[in-house]
């Protein structure tokens, strides 16, 4: 019989545990990650993010908190962050005419540019439009963080140029590190650059 009281506690430890797993773990990519991210905004660049499901979900989230602010004690300017799962018409349209594999990467053809930043967020690491979309980065000539997990990464995390894979094989607390870690490269960004 389903045991709530069990199922919460257990629920928040595990999800406790995985981040301190993160820290342990993943501490060094994050700081490349974050030094990547400061010297993009630094020179200009944008920040595009994609993602699939709750993984898009995440992508419109940061890509509000890099737009508006995350520190609510900085006055900064907005940092360009343009979330490639938001405009359903555009996906929808892709979905329909070039497939849903190409729609990421078709939009990377359209709005990236030399020296900006793509930030893919896949649990699995082996969505294709993720890879599409990372190929297409890459053709011209941006730099790629991952945010991944299960699978040790799954094929993006040989793709990518900085892989942050979270130490966890459960949907839910690699979805809740990738959120984390995001909160954490943004704050980072904007402290880094606008603290005085």
């Amino acid at each position: 019989m389903f045991n709530r009281k069990e199922f919460i506690t257990t629920s928040l430890s595990e999800s406790a545990e995985v981040k301190n797993m993160i820290a342990e773990k993943c501490y060094e990519t994050i700081c490349d990650a974050s030094d990547l991210l400061v010297k993009s905004v630094k020179e200009g660049k944008k920040i595009l993010l994609c993602g699939n499901g709750g993984s898009a979900a995440d992508c419109q989230h940061l890509a509000t908190e890099f737009m508006i602010r995350l520190s609510h004690d900085l006055d900064r300017p907005a940092i360009a962050a343009i979330a490639l799962t938001t405009d359903t018409s555009n996906l929808t349209a892709g979905g329909n005419d070039i497939g849903f594999e190409n729609v990421f990467a078709r939009n990377i053809e359209g709005l990236g540019n030399d020296g900006d930043v793509l930030i893919c967020i896949s649990t699995s690491g082996n969505s294709p439009n993720i890879l599409k979309a990372v190929s297409k980065a890459k053709e011209k000539n941006m730099k790629v963080i991952g945010l991944l997990g299960k699978n040790n990464g799954g094929k993006l995390k040989e793709v990518c140029d900085i892989s942050i894979v979270i130490p966890s094989e459960n949907t839910q607390r690699i979805q809740e590190g990738h959120i984390t870690v995001g909160h954490i490269l943004c704050e980072v960004t904007e402290r880094e650059l606008y603290e005085k």
